[in-house]
């Protein structure tokens, strides 16, 4: 409680102080404009809030290992964790990513506030930067939104797995053949080599946090199937049937016309 007084004294103490713009002369400290997001939410019928795009800085590092996230707290901003992000880097030799949260730092401002939305922030920005999967290091409002990221990440993904598992003669057991799977990985995860291409039309629908198409596949794409439709649906993972429904079903309808 007092932990939560203190931060609100705070909060009222930062709101209250004003910086008189006239008179800043030369010397005087220096400002960077923030850019400020409209809000998607608060009336009656309009769309949930949408991720805004994070100012963040990133560090250089091995791409075959998951990179690190660090995650600031309330008033904080991404500087506050610039040497142990440097130190990290250099230790470590993996990739270190420092951002700053919606409201703070050098990111946009924005009326909507909330774990979840700042959540969404960060499942927009990691596929971006081909930063998934990775570790996620927070500090108090931080750590809570790398909390929330974990659950709402892990959830669906267990779930899908879960559908796999049934029980027989009283045990559970898995209904996939792991054993055949884990021998042809390699196999199923690249296409084979064709020289043909389909000449009737074809569309592709991509989630906009997938990381499975990128862009450079695109002319292989179209060199298979010249008539193709290359389509993103945002805000989609890989599994668009399962997150975004409504939405995997419209693009299929509007194909089919």
């Amino acid at each position: 409680v007092r932990a939560g007084q203190r931060l609100a004294s705070m909060l009222r103490c930062t709101r209250a102080w004003r910086l008189p713009l006239e008179g800043l002369g030369p010397h005087s400290p220096s400002f960077a404009r923030v850019p400020v997001a409209p809000s998607s939410s608060g009336g009656r019928g309009e769309a949930e809030p949408r991720p805004l795009p994070l100012s963040y800085s990133l560090l250089d590092g091995e791409a075959a290992l998951p990179a690190v996230i660090f995650l600031h707290g309330l008033f904080g901003c991404k500087t506050n964790f610039n040497s142990i992000a440097k130190a990290f880097a250099q230790q470590t030799g993996r990739r270190v990513l420092t951002v700053d949260a919606r409201n703070h730092g050098n990111s946009p401002h924005s009326p909507d506030m909330s774990y979840e939305i700042m959540s969404q922030d960060l499942q927009d920005l990691l596929p971006q930067l081909d930063l998934v999967p990775c570790v996620v290091v927070g500090h108090s409002m931080g750590g809570r939104t790398a909390m929330l990221l974990a659950l709402q990440r892990n959830l669906a993904v267990r779930q899908y797995l879960l559908t796999n598992l049934v029980e027989v003669d009283g045990r559970l057991a898995w209904r996939l053949n792991l054993d055949a799977l884990a021998q042809h990985l390699d196999k199923l995860l690249t296409f084979p080599q064709r020289q043909e291409s389909y000449l009737g039309p074809t569309l592709f629908l991509l989630g906009g946090n997938s990381q499975f198409v990128h862009p450079s596949h695109h002319p292989e794409i179209i060199r298979l199937f010249p008539r193709a439709q290359i389509q993103t649906v945002p805000n989609a993972g890989h599994w668009i049937h399962a997150e975004r429904p409504q939405d995997f079903i419209d693009a299929i309808r509007g194909f089919l016309v």
